[in-house]
Parts: structure tokens; sequence; C-alpha cells
């Protein structure tokens, strides 16, 4: 039985201190734990966030906005002028979206991130969403639940390597309650933001993002974000549509982040008026609900509702769609803090909706239904706009609990993707990290890095002496000593050990074993029971060349090893073959 550690009241260590003296099995355990805790806090703070917006929408907004109505244009005005009051002067860190700054959090300040970053978080972006700016609560959801589990890290005092893991763990439990999908949040935070995972990370990230969803779940029911009607057996002749829907989505994307890229930067160099720029920004948005487009202000769910069950015509759906885009781009470039996610559901639901309403005009033999198009939109954008293509997929599925549109989802999201990467080289997170002067790690580029050469590349013959470790002492030393006679070059030998593993020896290692073996006891000893346990890593020619330098370290030669029989050697690599390769000789 484990026995808790006594912790004397008057000991003067701090929590650091004492957190170094728990054991890394115990540490991990305890991680585990404090990831389920993670969850559950997460998942309440996001379930208040979105309580927040829609109270706060009701109470600014009305419970049904219509147009030409003046508050539609003076409560996002005043609210911007006070959220800009409240970013200049007490939460300096709540600009942008939430994505960037947990990366930023992550790799450059250890898994930081205040207190005072997620009540700002928090209170401002449930004020910009509830006035009526075109943003959204997940990428918010996603740095406050990041902030609690760098806040309880912290507290804690675990080691740095668990501090930095904290932030996306936290990150996850965030996105998860917000989308009320934890697979999506998931893989989000391993393609956006950590980029990569090992065992110990995806369970500690699953745990709290199932623990935040089960939170959220017990407030808002396990029912899908969105609903859409029945979709009929999928006629092969609709993938021309989908695959249109896909073109269509990736040129969007194209100019959603143009628009983005172009007036972000301009507008934050204008620092004489930047205070009024929340203001401006809602002002205009406001006036876009004034004059007729009330469903663009806010997160939109209801109109994304709407577009799914056809309750829009074609052109208003197009006018939605290129309306969004502007309002978003003053919301978000304009300091307001809010999401990316949910304003780019918006646009593929909309344009997913318009091909849709094409084709029931247009082909109406065709069994296809808007609902179907609207949702595939969504993915469509997601995919395009913000480059995680697997996220995309499973999102797509998780928010409507309807999985018969995965053929559909894979094609026009493959399409969006590829024609976005073609033609905005940079992605969008990328671009805003390299505006606000940071160079965070590019996940999408890290996940395509192609390494050109391998151990085949540099693979040279066995030209060094080979042996069998189950030679006796006396039998080696005559055959090591006749080898090095007949390659006086070789400075290294290979020895087969009984389980098929090798050993990389130098001379000298050899003849030490040799000059220390006792003539009348060692020489019926096995030569490997005298090279000890460690063996040669086994590698094999397909692997990248780069990583062959640090076993040069302790090995004079690496074995490469045959994939389909074991012991069976394709050749051996020196550090001179990897050099000289490099140098290209």
């Amino acid at each position: 039985m484990e026995v808790a550690p006594q912790i004397d009241p008057r000991s003067t260590k701090t929590t650091a201190e004492l957190a170094a003296e728990i054991s890394p099995a115990r540490e991990e355990r305890i991680f585990l734990l404090l990831s389920i805790f993670i969850g559950i806090i997460s998942g309440l703070l996001v379930v208040s966030f979105r309580m927040a917006i829609d109270w706060l929408q009701v109470l600014l907004l009305g419970s049904e906005p219509g147009t030409h109505r003046l508050r539609l244009v003076f409560v996002p005005a005043a609210a911007g002028l006070a959220i800009a009051l409240l970013t200049k002067y007490v939460f300096p860190q709540v600009r942008g979206s939430g994505v960037n700054q947990t990366k930023a959090a992550l790799y450059i300040s250890n898994g930081y991130i205040s207190i005072r970053t997620v009540i700002g978080k928090f209170l401002l972006s449930s004020l910009a969403i509830g006035s009526g700016h075109s943003l959204g609560p997940e990428d918010p959801s996603l740095q406050i639940g990041a902030g609690v589990a760098s806040l309880v890290s912290r507290k804690m005092g675990l080691s740095r390597e668990k501090l930095r893991i904290f932030a996306p763990v936290g990150a996850a439990a965030g996105l998860a309650a917000a989308f009320n999908a934890p697979i999506s949040a998931i893989l989000f935070v391993i393609e956006e933001v950590i980029g990569q995972w090992s065992a110990g990370v995806l369970g500690s990230i699953v745990l709290s993002a199932v623990a935040s969803v089960v939170v959220a779940r017990s407030f808002w029911g396990s029912e899908p974000m969105f609903r859409i009607p029945v979709v009929t057996e999928l006629d092969s002749r609709e993938l021309l549509a989908y695959a249109v829907l896909g073109l269509v989505g990736g040129v969007a994307s194209l100019v959603f982040a143009k628009a983005l890229g172009y007036l972000r930067p301009r507008l934050r160099a204008q620092t004489s008026w930047t205070i009024f720029q929340p203001a401006v920004a809602g002002l205009l948005v406001g006036g876009i609900g004034y004059f007729g487009l009330p469903q663009v202000m806010g997160a939109g769910y209801e109109a994304i509702d709407q577009a799914m069950h056809a309750q829009f015509a074609f052109k208003i759906l197009i006018l939605l769609a290129i309306f969004k885009i502007i309002a978003t781009t003053l919301s978000f470039s304009s300091g307001t803090p809010g999401g990316m996610f949910a304003p780019t559901l918006f646009i593929g639901a909309m344009l997913g909706a318009a091909v849709g309403s094409f084709e029931k005009h247009y082909f109406p033999y065709l069994q296809g239904s808007t609902g179907s198009y609207a949702l595939v939109g969504m993915g469509v954008l997601f995919a395009a706009f913000l480059r995680v293509p697997l996220t995309s997929v499973f999102m797509v599925l998780e928010v409507s609990g309807n999985y018969s549109v995965i053929l559909p989802v894979i094609l026009a999201n493959t399409i969006a993707y590829l024609i976005s990467r073609a033609l905005q080289p940079v992605p969008i997170f990328e671009l805003f990290t390299h505006q606000d002067g940071l160079y965070l790690p590019s996940m999408e580029e890290e996940r395509e890095e192609r390494h050109d050469l391998h151990f085949e590349d540099a693979l040279g013959p066995i030209n060094v002496p080979v042996f069998k470790g189950s030679e006796t002492l006396g039998d080696a030393r005559k055959s090591v000593l006749d080898a090095f006679e007949k390659t006086p070059g070789a400075t290294a030998a290979l020895i087969q050990c009984k389980d098929g593993a090798w050993y990389a020896a130098t001379r000298q290692e050899l003849e030490t074993i040799f000059s220390a073996m006792n003539e009348e006891t060692d020489t019926k000893q096995a030569l490997e029971e005298r090279l000890g346990k460690e063996r040669t890593p086994t590698m094999y020619p397909d692997q990248a060349l780069a990583t062959a330098l640090p076993f040069f370290r302790r090995w004079p030669l690496i074995p490469i090893s045959n994939r389909a029989m074991r012991g069976a050697l394709e050749g051996v690599l020196s550090q001179a073959d990897v050099i000289r390769r490099y140098q290209g000789n």
C-alpha cells in the first residue's frame, strides 16, 4: 500500500520543491487525475460562458432581433467601446481568438496563461458576441480551458514538462464542451496546437475532453448542435455537385483569408485610434443587421439551422455568406476578442445551402437535401480556412450526429483543402502569428515534413568482421585477431547475439575483453555474455537518415536490418557514410 508523504507544516520548501520529490510514476497518476478535474472545471466555465452570451444577447438585442431597429447599431458600437477600454487598461492579453495565444503559451511561456487573461476572455468575449459582433465562442472556450489548466498545474507545482502539456489538455476540454464534440476537439488540439502526440498526452487530452463534455451534456443534453432532415441514399451523380461545393469553398476561404490578412495589420498599425476600432466595427456590423441581415450578427447558430432546413432563398444565402465574411473581418481585425470557428461554419453552411438550392432548382431529379449540402459546406470551410482537414471531417459528423454524408464530406473537404493550400500557402493562424511578431511552429508544415534521405541512400557494404555471440571467448579471440589481421583498416566488428540482435564493438573494446579474460575459467564463456545487456538499436533501410547521427555517440557502426527477416543485414552505416551522403559524395 502506497502511503502519501507527510509534509511538515514548519517546512520552508516551496510547492515546486515539494513536487520535485514526487516520483515520476506518481506524478503521472496525479497528472491523469488532474486532467479529469480540469475537464470538469472547464466544462462548467464553458457552460457559464455560453449562458452569459445568450443572456447578454437577449438583454442587449432582444429575443428576436429584427431589421430597422436602432439598438442593432448602437449596442454593438457601445459594447465595442467598452471592450476597447477594458482591453487597454485591464485585460491587455485578450485580443485575438485564443488559438494562437494558447500556442504561444505552450511554445514561449512554458504553458503559462494568467488568471487575468482567463477572466478577461470570459467577460469581454461574452460581451462582444452577446452584443452582436460577428465572432464565435469556441476559440475563446479553448483558451479559457487552457488557462484553467495552466492555473491548476502551477498551483500543483508540477514539473516544467507537465506544465507545458497541461495547456493543450485544458484547450481540448474547453473546445470539446463548446462544440459538444470530444473527438473533434481532440483532433484539433493535436492538428493545430501541439502537432504531435504520445500515449500519455493523448490519454490526458481524452480524459479532459470527455469529462468536459459529460458536464456540458448534463446541462444541454446529448443532442448534437444541429439537426438536418433525413438524408436519403446518395445518388452517385450528386458527388459532382459536392465537388463543386469543394471548389466554391476553397475560393471562399481564400477571399476570407485575404480580407483578414489585408485589414488586420493595417488596423493594428493605426495606433492613434485603436481604442475606437471595436466601436467602429460594431457600428458597421450593426448597420449590416439594421439594413436587412441581422443573421450575420453574433455566432449565427440559428441562421445555420434555418439554412439547413431550406428557409432561405438562393440570393439571401449568397448575401449572408458575403456579408458574414465582411462582418467577421471587421470584428476580428478591430481586436475585439472572439473566435473564428462559428463564422467559418456559418459561411460554409450558407454556401453549401446555396449549392443545394441551385441543384434542387436545376436538377430536381436528384434527391439530396439542402440540409446535407449546408452540413457538408460547414466542413468544407472548416477544412479550407482553418486548414485542419482531419478535424473538419469528424466535426461535421459530431455536430450533426449524421454519418450518411461521410463520402461527400471527405470529397468536398479534400478538394477545398487542396485549393486553399495552392492559393494561400500560409495557413491563417500562422499568418496571424507572423503579423503579431511571433514565429510559432507551423503544424501543417510539420505534418507534411519529408525526410529526403534515408538509411538506404547512405548504406555501405558489410566490410567489417562479423562474429557469432555464441562463440566461446577462447574461439572468438582467435577469430577476431585473424579477422582484424586480414582487414587491417577495420576498427569495429559486428557480433550477432542469440536473440538475433546485433552488437557493434570497437576493436579496442574487444581487445580489452580478451586481455581481461582468465585463461583457466573464462575461455568457455560465450562472447555475448561479456558484452552486457545493451544492444545496438535495430534500424531499417527506409528510416530517415537524419535520425542516425545521435547513435554514433555510443556505437561505431549501425547495422541496418531487413524488415522481413530478423537478424538479416542489408548493410552497415558509419558516421562517415552519413556525412559523405549529406555532402553529396
